[in-house]
């Protein structure tokens, strides 16, 4: 059986970044920390909201590279000599990565309770609609039919 590819598929032309996107965004982050939630809150707005118990503000970064949004985490290792009897909240560090599609851009983060609210914008493009003129290319040399 042959695997068909979406840069492959006849109606889809130009859409071979696609299968990129998607193989990249297959390979980061099967990991589930910090959980995390994605919701639209309008039309063409979203929130991604991670749950970051622990972290402040220092502690995480938000960037973007070639079009995916990484949201690293690292807190500082100022334990002290504190005992701990159980340590059931996590503090390791983390990177989660999410592809944004173009015309996606990040429109501000915030800290809340512990999680972190990053809310997306996508500005909607104009609908172009472009006539393209049918020409005829000369079949032959000039003066008709042979």
């Amino acid at each position: 059986m042959t695997k068909l590819s979406f840069g492959a598929h006849p109606y889809l032309l130009g859409f071979e970044q696609l299968e990129r996107l998607v193989e990249r965004t297959a390979k980061s982050g099967a990991e589930g920390y910090p959980p995390f939630n994605i919701e639209a809150v309008a039309e063409n707005a979203y929130r991604i909201s991670l749950a970051v118990a622990g972290f402040c503000e220092d502690d995480l970064s938000i960037t973007i590279e070639d079009r995916q949004l990484v949201i690293r985490g690292r807190q500082a290792d100022d334990l002290g000599d504190r005992v701990f009897l159980h340590r059931g909240i996590a503090a390791r560090a983390f990177q989660r990565s999410f592809v944004l599609a173009d015309g996606v851009e990040v429109a501000g983060a915030a800290m809340e309770h512990g999680l972190l609210h990053i809310d997306l914008r996508r500005s909607v493009p104009e609908t172009v609609v472009q006539t393209i003129k049918i020409g005829h290319k000369d079949s032959g040399p000039k003066g008709g039919r042979s």
